[in-house]
């Protein structure tokens, strides 16, 4: 991840986006019975072998690339994604990195790593219809962007412990899936059911944000850092609510 877009910068960072594509399609090849096995129970049993054969056609299409750099990664990506990957799995994963790949056009930032997360987070809601308790990837998704953007731009560290961070809000999103009831996809047929299975989609996304947190740390030739979602700092709001209090007597509560 570096500060500028120049070319040689570009070219580095699409490396590194190529390597990580390959060992997200490792991952989700060696993952594929247990999300088969996830899948099975609440849905339709193919999340495993479409997301493994995904990702292994998208390994195929990127080593065909000239030079490549990280926009046209994604996006072949993406574009390779929803072509092979079956259900609903297709357009949430692949058409969202579409869109989210035009935030790197300038090559992999602190910056633009944070717009392309938000990118991505805000299309898989609106492809999937989904939010935060729904029983989907959102709920992996939504803690590891904000936690992401937040160790970013206020806690001020660095992206690779900003994405260790990530990596471990997802993995809290994916326990969170576990004891809610779905409300979106073929899970949410089975209706109380649904409580107690863990999303698989969700699962997933934990894979992939596990990946790319590993090949960053091989790119920058570092240990992954030892951290966790919790927050450095909390903000100081006393100044502020007293003298929000003075000039309304009537913040804060009362009788």
């Amino acid at each position: 991840m570096t500060e500028e877009g120049d070319g040689a910068a570009a070219t580095s960072d699409g490396e590194a986006v190529v390597a990580a594509v390959e060992a997200v399609a490792d991952r989700l090849e060696a993952e594929r019975s247990y999300l088969t096995e996830l899948d099975s129970a609440i849905g339709d049993a193919d999340h495993g072998g479409n997301m493994a054969r995904g990702w292994a056609a998208a390994v195929d299409a990127t080593d065909d690339l000239d030079d490549p750099d990280p926009q046209t990664v994604c996006k072949t990506v993406g574009k390779t994604l929803m072509a092979e990957v079956g259900g609903a799995s297709g357009p949430l994963f692949g058409g969202s990195l579409v869109f989210a790949s035009a935030d790197l056009d300038d090559g992999v930032t602190a910056e633009s790593a944070v717009a392309f997360a938000e990118t991505y987070l805000s299309k898989v809601e609106d492809r999937g219809d989904a939010r935060v308790g729904d029983q989907t990837m959102v709920d992996a998704l939504t803690p590891a962007v904000h936690t992401f953007k937040k160790s970013i731009e206020t806690d001020g560290l660095s992206p690779l412990e900003a994405l260790a961070k990530t990596v471990d809000a997802a993995d809290r999103g994916v326990a969170f899936t576990v004891p809610i009831r779905a409300r979106k996809g073929r899970a949410s047929y089975l209706g109380w059911r649904s409580v107690g299975h863990q999303d698989p989609g969700a699962t997933s996304t934990l894979y992939i944000l596990e990946e790319l947190l590993a090949t960053a740390a091989d790119a920058l030739d570092s240990e992954i850092p030892d951290v966790d979602a919790t927050s450095p700092t909390i903000p100081d709001d006393g100044e502020g609510a007293a003298a929000d209090e003075e000039a309304d007597p009537t913040a804060g509560g009362g009788d």
